[in-house]
């Protein structure tokens, strides 16, 4: 592709102010042409804030008069659905915010629409795009640590929309499961390589909710007899924000948050040191966002392979389904 990428936003909640405007409007292959949002307050709000001219309320419109390479959707789960197959309708490549949509139905439709269209989907995991999660994929891959067996990993924090809708389930389509778990739980599964999943035990909690979870705490089984173990919050009483994630192998054991690695040796524990374990933890997660954004438009402007698409939000949607059923039921499920 030669020139800018003209790209549009549909939807300006928490997520679109706070990572998409912000990052595309510093990206120089990158032309922020529209964006659409039904509430015309924040729309004319955030249009003015960055001087984006061609604003809309129906996004309909916008993809009927404006020539465009590209479209992000950020509105609620429950409007990821419809948006998708009119943007693929439209011969748009799309990247779509996590959960890519309510149901399994919804999101094959999606497959099917851009297969059809010849066109790219792509849905927002960025913890696969942090600087320290690619360099522990990296030394993972290499085998520096053996057969990785055991995968213990949390995420404690408040919720990431202060909007009601997150909190009413045939909008959102879950609680903190569908809020930190599915992008928590697509990178560990993302570190050991994408191995096929045996079976969920999984215990979810109300404490301060009552439509969707607050709390979750589950063990997966994998094929391979690996297990990750994880725990999610929004409840969970911490003094400040809380992220890790402990690979451990046969050979040796990594941590994120920060990034540290140890190998055995002749019965010695050597340590590897790590320059980006010093950087400040908060700018890696707004890295990782950064670099989801440029991976997609790279994708976009040269043909290259998205990584994670639309096909394996699918899986991690199996995945997310088979947790909320054995919470409902109590025990643990066979995939």
């Amino acid at each position: 592709m030669i020139g800018k990428t003209d790209i549009a936003v549909i939807g300006l909640g928490g997520i679109a102010q706070i990572v998409h405007l912000p990052i595309l409007t510093k990206l120089n292959m990158v032309n922020l042409k529209a964006v659409a949002e039904v509430n015309k307050n924040r729309l004319n709000t955030i249009a003015a804030k960055y001087d984006i001219k061609h604003k809309y309320t129906d996004y309909n419109e916008l993809l009927e008069k404006e020539k465009l390479d590209a479209v992000i959707i950020s509105t609620p789960t429950n409007t990821h659905h419809q948006i998708a197959i009119d943007c693929l309708n439209a011969g748009k490549d799309i990247l779509i915010e996590k959960p890519a949509a309510i149901s399994l139905a919804q999101i094959q439709e999606i497959i099917d629409t851009a297969k059809k269209n010849k066109r790219k989907v792509m849905v927002g995991m960025n913890l696969r795009f942090k600087p320290d999660a690619m360099l522990l994929k990296s030394i993972v891959k290499s085998g520096e640590l053996g057969n990785p067996f055991y995968v213990r990993c949390g995420w404690i924090r408040k919720k990431s929309s202060k909007r009601d809708w997150i909190m009413q389930k045939k909008y959102s389509g879950g609680g903190v499961i569908a809020d930190l778990g599915i992008v928590l739980l697509d990178l560990a599964v993302w570190l050991l390589d994408f191995p096929e999943i045996k079976s969920v035990s999984v215990q979810t909690y109300n404490n301060e909710t009552k439509e969707v979870e607050d709390s979750a705490v589950g063990l997966i089984r994998l094929n391979n007899s690996s297990v990750i173990n994880f725990e999610i919050s929004w409840s969970f009483h911490s003094e400040k924000d809380s992220f890790y994630l402990d690979v451990f192998g046969t050979q040796g054991t990594a941590h994120l948050n920060p990034l540290k690695a140890y190998k055995k040796i002749d019965g010695s524990k050597i340590d590897y040191a790590f320059d980006v374990q010093s950087k400040n933890l908060k700018n890696l997660f707004k890295k990782s966002y950064e670099n989801e954004l440029k991976h997609f438009i790279g994708s976009v402007r040269n043909n290259v392979k998205l990584t994670s698409s639309i096909e394996e939000a699918m899986q991690r949607t199996i995945l997310l389904k088979g947790i909320y059923k054995s919470a409902q039921l109590g025990k643990e499920i066979q995939l």
